[in-house]
């Protein structure tokens, strides 16, 4: 089968790399130049800090123009900001039985369903991040043997999930991790899993310009992520989303809001869950430090939505969205200082 990248930035990068070292077909589309360049002369090449290693692999690299085939496969993982036209150019390059599956963050299925048909769309949750460094290459932050895609249909098709499964454990036995690829028959609630993670410490960390390592451990940060959290579990409950395990665990269980000795425990666990992921600044705060607007709407923005729509208060997620904007704006500085305005919340 053919696959195809579209969005290869650092994540995408990074998949598309172990996929190819996995023996697969596949295409890296990007409108970064540079990075085109850097991959065809360099090849894909993504640094593991956390394990010390390194892989190279010789990937195909297109500008969306030169895109000349169809393919099987499709991996949605550009931003959500331009979803509907991507979804119409991605449309124009799948075979007859082709499927996209969206790695984005947040809960992108629904407005791709609306275009290509629920048949047609997969999502996948990442729980792995890296950061982009620039021709060619880009930096894993996290463990190789703590990455995971867990996949699912949005609609019920069981057999592109067999399909893109196939495909993923080849990365996985590449990089000797079975737990790599995995499907799910509870999308939604995998999907709030990842959601809850990233509306905490990814927006968090653009508001503050701090590690995920750095705002579970200080005090003040790791309340606010708690708060972050326990808005999330509000909200999947009003919007009666089953839990799912994550890695094993319950988060609400751990994580839930609770008396004073709960939440010491709560401020305890924290660095430890987060032990893996530590080094992992949010891409949002590294397109607001390259001045470009991020997708906030789409994860601290997506829980406020969602709880509006069904009657949940989400004040904290709420000022997280509020900052970011006022820091693109220039209305508010990129600071730790920042905690400031969750106070009395």
């Amino acid at each position: 089968m053919k696959t195809a990248i579209y969005g290869a930035g650092a994540m995408g990068t990074t998949l598309g790399t172990f996929l190819t070292l996995g023996g697969e077909d596949v295409t890296l589309i990007t409108r970064n130049q540079e990075h085109i360049d850097g991959l065809q002369s360099l090849g894909g090449v993504v640094r593991c800090i956390a394990d010390n290693k390194e892989f190279r692999a010789k990937v195909k690299a297109v500008l969306p123009s030169e895109i000349s085939e169809k393919y099987d496969i499709v991996f949605l993982m550009t931003k959500q900001r331009d979803n509907e036209k991507h979804a119409q150019a991605i449309a124009e390059i799948l075979t007859e039985n082709g499927v996209v599956v969206t790695t984005q963050n947040g809960l992108p299925e629904e407005r791709l369903a609306n275009i290509l048909g629920k048949e047609k769309v997969l999502g996948g949750v990442c729980t792995f991040g890296a950061n982009m460094l620039g021709g060619g290459v880009v930096e894993m932050t996290s463990k190789i043997q703590a990455m995971r895609i867990e996949i699912g249909s949005f609609g019920s098709n069981q057999v592109a999930e067999e399909r893109v499964l196939t495909v993923l454990k080849k990365a996985g036995e590449f990089l000797s991790n079975p737990e790599f690829a995995t499907v799910s028959e509870n999308l939604q609630g995998v999907r709030w899993n990842k959601l809850t993670v990233n509306a905490a410490f990814s927006s968090l960390s653009a508001v503050t310009g701090l590690t995920f390592g750095q705002i579970a451990k200080q005090r003040k940060t790791a309340k606010i992520a708690l708060k972050i959290m326990q808005e999330c579990f509000a909200v999947q409950e009003g919007a009666r989303v089953k839990r799912e395990l994550m890695q094993g665990k319950d988060l609400k269980k751990i994580f839930a809001k609770g008396g004073f000795f709960k939440t010491q425990l709560e401020l305890f666990l924290l660095p430890i869950a987060m032990k893996r992921h530590k080094k992992l600044k949010s891409g949002m705060l590294a397109d607001i430090q390259k001045g470009r607007k991020c997708e906030i709407e789409y994860i601290a923005g997506a829980v406020s939505e969602t709880g509006k729509k069904y009657g949940v208060d989400t004040p904290y997620s709420d000022t997280c969205v509020e900052l970011v904007r006022g820091i693109e704006n220039g209305l508010y500085e990129l600071t730790e200082k920042n905690v400031a305005f969750f106070q009395g919340l």
